[in-house]
């Protein structure tokens, strides 16, 4: 439950979604993606009285009403296919101050941290707000998004970017503050932190979300991981801990050449996962595991062994 200090909360969005219409004709102050005949793509915002300018300029004006999917030339004669951006789409070209989390992440982060619709999500450390428009469309109108953030500056441009790419957002919370001082909530379902030292907000975490929820970490260096998983394992009120990472390898397929695309996407962060217990809840390593795992040369033995059988 929240305090009696009063949040600083996000700004008033526009009332419209304008990065998720139904619709298939573009309307004023939609996002759109141009892309040129190289795959080249540029993020743009339709107004009236606008020019958008690549190579070439046209009105803003003269695209509203128009399909997606539509080709349109500027004023140099140069084409362009015109979209309404994909949440991949966007992501990579999204105006930040910050590195975001990419779309090749943000799938395994909603699913592996078991987001549905209408839970209750604190996001520690929001950025550019990437992860915060996943969230918001995940867990839909009955739920609920509380994101914390220390620096102003990066909360002023996650407030532009949600109003401006996801729209009117009644349900989410930008709390402008520490949480390594700990969190206004309680009962939470699901925790993403996305920071420099997220071990050492485990009891802030642990206080903050219900038994049974989820606590995920996304940090990029190997030390940060092993730093995060071991006080995870050492603390009395989360289990089930596993980290992974994830690598996209894109392909190029064009007649008879088929091969992967030279420049890959490999590491970007770890994924640490988590389980909040109940209390009491902690299940006791078997000591000969424990041995073997202290072994570094048998360390690698201790997934083959069956913790069922005693």
């Amino acid at each position: 439950m929240s305090g009696p200090h009063r949040p600083r909360c996000c700004a008033a969005a526009p009332k419209r979604l304008s990065l998720y219409r139904l619709d298939s004709r573009l309307n004023e102050n939609d996002p759109i993606i141009l892309i040129d005949r190289k795959g080249r793509r540029y993020l743009k915002i339709l107004r009236r009285g606008h020019r958008i300018a690549i190579r070439g300029e046209i009105d803003g004006g003269d695209l509203i009403g128009l399909e997606e999917g539509s080709r349109i030339k500027l004023s140099k004669g140069e084409t362009f296919l015109m979209l309404r951006p994909t949440y991949a789409d966007l992501i990579p070209l999204l105006p930040r101050r910050s590195q975001v989390i990419y779309p090749k992440d943000t799938g395994p982060l909603l699913i592996w941290g078991d987001v549905f619709s209408g839970a209750t999500v604190i996001e520690g450390g929001t950025g550019a707000g990437a992860l915060t428009i996943a969230l918001l469309r995940t867990v839909g109108p009955l739920g609920r998004v509380i994101s914390y953030e220390i620096r102003e500056d990066f909360a002023a441009t996650a407030r532009r970017n949600v109003a401006t790419f996801f729209g009117e957002a009644p349900n989410w919370t930008l709390r402008l503050g520490d949480l390594y001082q700990g969190f206004e909530e309680t009962g939470v379902d699901r925790m993403f932190l996305d920071l420099a030292e997220p071990f050492r907000a485990l009891d802030q975490a642990a206080r903050a979300l219900r038994p049974g929820g989820v606590l995920v970490c996304y940090v990029p260096t190997a030390i940060q991981l092993k730093d995060t998983v071991d006080a995870l394992v050492a603390h009395a009120l989360f289990g089930e801990v596993e980290s992974f990472e994830t690598m996209l390898r894109n392909w190029h397929v064009k007649g008879l050449s088929v091969r992967p695309v030279h420049r890959m996407v490999a590491h970007s962060a770890f994924i640490i996962v988590a389980r909040r217990l109940a209390e009491g809840g902690k299940l006791a390593v078997p000591a000969s595991i424990a041995e073997v795992a202290a072994d570094p040369q048998e360390a690698d033995t201790v997934d083959d062994i069956d913790l069922a059988k005693d």
